[in-house]
């Protein structure tokens, strides 16, 4: 092979591996959203976005997520980030929820972190994950969030596309979180039914054992009246008069 072939071999294998990792590079580096508990109605829930930073040059200094109006988390708290400043934005819910607590007629619709200087950010070939606590989870299928992440060259990254079904994903997909169906309440009755009708075959038992013990004492009262009547019966037939 001559040089010529060997550096123009060793091109067009860097350009593919360019145009692979180029390709493959939005299927992992973007916004996603993570839940130790993701179930229907769930109380008390940490949600995590986590945000890798995707650029060589440059930090990322801010990220928005909009939380989704229809579905609405109730209750949300910031968790505090070091070297971030949070701001939650609160706006009127269209159809109130009711509640054990009352009527809630609004929720935050998002939730902005800022680093408090370019220091603070998230530099490349780091990521972070911001939390906030939900109070209590919708009753949805699926909670979709839409997220900015802007960097510290002034570009902005919106993740905020929504695959149609059956479409290939899309360069900047919204974070998505799929929500498992709440336990059924029937499994957990079986258990207690089962262990309130333990205990009906031990009560039962006990007149079992109760009249099995009664039979035999009556039993042998009996053989022992009869044994003290037999030994009479030889008493008296003893002392009857012999004839001659």
């Amino acid at each position: 092979m001559s040089r010529r072939q060997r550096v123009t071999r060793r091109a067009v294998i860097a350009a593919t591996v360019g145009v692979l990792f180029a390709a493959s590079a939005p299927a992992w580096a973007h916004v996603t959203v993570h839940s130790d508990d993701a179930t229907r109605g769930a109380i008390d829930v940490a949600v995590t976005f986590r945000t890798p930073n995707e650029q060589d040059k440059a930090s990322t200094v801010k990220l928005e997520v909009f939380f989704p109006p229809a579905t609405p988390l109730l209750g949300v708290l910031v968790q505090p980030h070091p070297g971030w400043t949070a701001v939650a934005t609160n706006a009127k819910l269209a159809t109130p929820v009711k509640t054990d607590d009352g009527t809630i007629t609004e929720a935050v619709s998002k939730v902005t972190w800022t680093a408090d200087s370019t220091a603070d950010g998230l530099h490349p070939g780091q990521s972070g994950d911001f939390v906030v606590t939900a109070g209590q989870l919708p009753d949805a299928p699926s909670l979709t969030f839409k997220a900015l992440q802007t960097y510290s060259n002034g570009n902005v990254v919106r993740w905020i596309e929504v695959a149609a079904p059956g479409a290939p994903a899309p360069d900047h997909p919204a974070p998505v979180l799929d929500l498992a169906p709440a336990a059924s309440a029937s499994p957990s009755a079986s258990p207690s039914a089962a262990a309130t009708s333990t205990p009906t075959p031990t009560a039962s038992a006990q007149p079992v054992a109760t009249t099995s013990t009664s039979s035999s004492d009556g039993l042998g009262r009996g053989l022992a009246i009869a044994a003290l009547a037999a030994a009479v019966l030889a008493l008296l037939a003893a002392l009857r008069p012999r004839r001659r």
